[in-house]
């Protein structure tokens, strides 16, 4: 896929490859396929001829997306290079712990990204974004502009590129959350990285000419390989929303958070990183969408099953429906029902570790008749409560009424009790919705729950955690726990 990706832009000439927008959501030129490819192929010829990069070598990347984000992996592609991606959502801990484990040759750095692991680390902190020092790392090199107390910019050369690397290998460590003793990083190769490409084309088959809106490399590289024009979204949801007016895209790649903050769609609309209720989804439908799908997907699998929002609103059996797993993609059910993934696009092993077909998604789940995988809900996040076990997965699609942006049921300690918990439903109102009649009509499914219903029903903003803004279960413990023991 990115041998194709390469080719397209090689041959694409000046024909705009990368879109951002005006605040007035205009769509506006960042980078064309002529100058991505010229782009690619001076970083290939730096990190080799300059700085001495040969297959197999760890490449740390701290650079925002956008085009120098493509260029740096379209370069590290062509080298064999392993490119371990430096998340400032990750936690310095964590990159620390795990880098040691493959130390990087260089580290490429912009300076916004130099700038939180120094000066404006305080900063930084405010919006969960820490980096460790880059130089404790390995020597740094600054990608674009330098400023002030930034590392040497990178030091370029006339020098033609190597001839593309032809093998397998390690390809990409993307770095999840975890504790210090015990972080994880996911591994992926060459040949994996391209089965995942690959499954992305598949579902979405984005066509030459179309518009596409995402900013994940899992959307740039197959929109671009197809000859689509691939614009990266605006941060302010006012802003996306008049982005989306302007452009008109056919096909949509937005988290869950960011499609609550819109009214307006247009062609097909896709979603994931965190969950999708069966309401977004049509809310999506009804204000434009031509078609709107929930993608399950994980750090360690991307893409794994697929559900449209038709399919997904005639289903009213327990659970969250996800959808058949996609082409290529074989599940099984592991202990206490824990949902296993194996195909070609599943991550090699985690670093450090040897490796294993299997992913342990850490989520409990059913496969219907159909062959569909239905989740109940994570396994860390059961709640015991009179000696019976609730699974808040089973439960959570019942309280996403339309007026309901967000609900999440969790455990709180119960004081009365020792060691049992109380069950809370936390419930995000969408802006405008009145609360009162917002509490009357959670009383019907909050009934239909039996032996499962809420200890209580708080109405307030869930918490959202991580860099794909998923619910914040811990923190949203803590904020009920906190509420109920003031009452």
């Amino acid at each position: 896929m990115l041998d194709r990706l390469d080719h397209t832009l090689r041959t694409g000439g000046s024909r705009p490859a990368l879109l951002d927008a005006t605040r007035g959501g205009r769509p506006r030129v960042l980078a064309r396929c002529d100058e991505l490819a010229s782009a690619a192929d001076g970083l290939a010829a730096a990190l080799h001829h300059r700085y001495g990069l040969r297959a197999g070598d760890t490449l740390g990347v701290a650079v925002r997306p956008g085009p120098r984000a493509l260029t740096v992996l379209l370069a590290a592609h062509r080298l064999g290079l392993r490119t371990a991606v430096l998340d400032p959502a990750a936690g310095p801990d964590v990159l620390r712990a795990r880098l040691a484990l493959a130390p990087p040759a260089l580290v490429l750095a912009d300076a916004a990204a130099q700038a939180v692991a120094g000066w404006a680390r305080p900063l930084a902190r405010h919006a969960d974004l820490a980096l460790p020092p880059l130089r404790t790392l390995g020597p740094v090199a600054t990608l674009g502009p330098r400023r002030p107390g930034c590392a040497p910019a990178l030091a370029t050369t006339g020098a033609p590129p190597p001839a593309p690397y032809d093998g397998d290998g390690d390809a990409v460590i993307v770095f999840t959350s975890g504790t210090t003793t015990a972080p994880r990083a996911v591994v992926h190769t060459r040949g994996g990285l391209a089965a995942g490409m690959r499954g992305v084309a598949a579902l979405v088959d984005p066509r030459p000419g179309s518009a596409v809106l995402g900013g994940t490399f899992f959307v740039l590289a197959p929109a671009l390989a197809a000859g689509a024009t691939v614009a990266l979204p605006a941060r302010s949801s006012r802003t996306l929303q008049r982005q989306i007016d302007a452009l008109r895209p056919d096909e949509t790649y937005l988290t869950p958070p960011q499609l609550r903050s819109l009214d307006r769609f247009t062609g097909r609309v896709w979603t994931g990183s965190a969950p999708a209720s069966a309401a977004l989804l049509a809310r999506v439908r009804r204000s434009g969408a031509r078609q709107a799908w929930g993608v399950y997907a994980l750090t360690e699998l991307f893409p794994a099953a697929a559900v449209e929002a038709a399919d997904k609103a005639a289903f009213t059996e327990d659970g969250d429906l996800l959808g058949h797993p996609l082409p290529g993609v074989t599940t099984r059910l592991g202990d206490r029902g824990e949902l296993l993934l194996a195909g070609p696009a599943a991550r090699d092993r985690y670093l450090g570790e040897p490796s294993d077909p299997w992913i342990r998604t850490g989520d409990r789940a059913r496969i219907d008749p159909g062959g569909r995988i239905v989740l109940a809900g994570r396994l860390k996040d059961m709640v015991l409560r009179r000696a019976e076990n609730i699974y808040p997965g089973l439960y959570e699609p019942a309280l996403h009424l339309p007026d309901v942006e967000l609900a999440v049921l969790v455990g709180v300690p119960d004081p009365a009790r020792d060691g049992d918990e109380r069950l809370v439903a936390l419930v995000q109102a969408r802006p405008g919705a009145d609360p009162r009649r917002l509490r009357a009509a959670l009383q019907q499914p909050l009934a239909r729950m039996g032996s499962a219903r809420p200890d209580a029903l708080l109405l307030a903003d869930v918490p959202l955690a991580g860099r794909s803004r998923k619910p914040d279960r811990a923190a949203a413990a803590r904020y009920c726990a906190r509420h109920l023991d003031a009452r």
